[in-house]
């Protein structure tokens, strides 16, 4: 998602709209995560950097409000936390008009699929069909990884106006995530030059050893580029040529597939 000129500026910890207890209450929520669904109040207040005493009131609140529960040790979410993420997901039929894509190319290709967004310098998984496990953290809908090592990212970039990825890149830090992955500006910018002349991205092994992906551009009606669509796979699987010859066409078909259904439900 990128900010235009008709947006709100978004509150930051300087600004004078920034509500320190909103922000401490979501930092709550955030701590609970797969790896972590249940926690003590020791361990909610280590993972938020807040008190015991601040990170109890919290989660006794979110108790009273429906959001947690608690055997009296242990804390953990319940279901209506969902409720928090309905209003944006019930307004975006991406991942609904995505969904039978992914599912085909999955079936076709026999690798995982994923469809994401950009969001503040990441790509976030919004509609996902795994085939196998391929790298060693867990892909669910919510997941992000920084956009300048991956495929999808990559793609996402390119369809920045050239003001939007002058923004990002001043601020973006490119961290080497392995030993391949691109971490200087003048680099990424030719890669994203390369992008929008091919219309696809391949990455190799520069967000995990052994993980290639590729990815193209998922457009509205009017030809901007607001998602990305992948494939991913393990480098002992596919060679970078098989990569070129059999991935490519399939994972770009797949995007003007997309592509076109997402513009007729816009005229609609």
């Amino acid at each position: 998602m990128t900010i235009t000129d008709g947006d709100p500026i978004p509150a930051t910890a300087a600004s004078p709209d920034y509500v320190q207890s909103l922000a401490r209450g979501l930092s709550v929520i955030k701590a609970f995560d797969a790896e972590h669904p249940r926690r003590t109040l020791s361990e909610v207040a280590k993972a938020t950097d807040l008190t015991r005493a601040t990170a109890r009131r919290f989660l006794l609140t979110l108790v009273e409000l429906g959001y947690v529960r608690t055997d009296g040790s242990r804390f953990w979410l319940t279901p209506r936390v969902l409720e928090l993420g309905y209003s944006y997901l019930s307004s975006l039929t991406l991942p609904e008009v995505a969904r039978p894509h992914l599912e085909a190319l999955a079936q076709k290709v026999h690798e995982s699929t994923s469809v994401s967004v950009l969001d503040a310098g990441d790509v976030v998984y919004v509609a996902r069909v795994p085939v196998s496990r391929i790298m060693t953290v867990s892909i669910t809908i919510g997941t992000r990884f920084p956009a300048h090592a991956t495929s999808m990212g990559r793609v996402l970039l390119a369809g920045l106006s050239p003001t939007e990825l002058d923004a990002y890149l001043a601020t973006a830090t490119l961290e080497p995530l392995t030993s391949r992955t691109l971490i200087t500006t003048d680099g990424l910018r030719a890669e994203l030059d390369r992008i929008r002349r091919d219309g696809y991205c391949i990455v190799d092994q520069e967000l995990e050893e052994g993980l290639r992906s590729l990815a193209a551009p998922i457009r509205d009606a009017s030809g901007a580029v607001v998602a990305a669509v992948n494939i991913s796979t393990q480098a002992a699987r596919y060679s970078l040529d098989a990569v070129q010859s059999e991935l490519v066409p399939a994972v770009i078909e797949t995007a003007a597939a997309i592509s076109a259904d997402l513009a007729r439900t816009q005229k609609h």
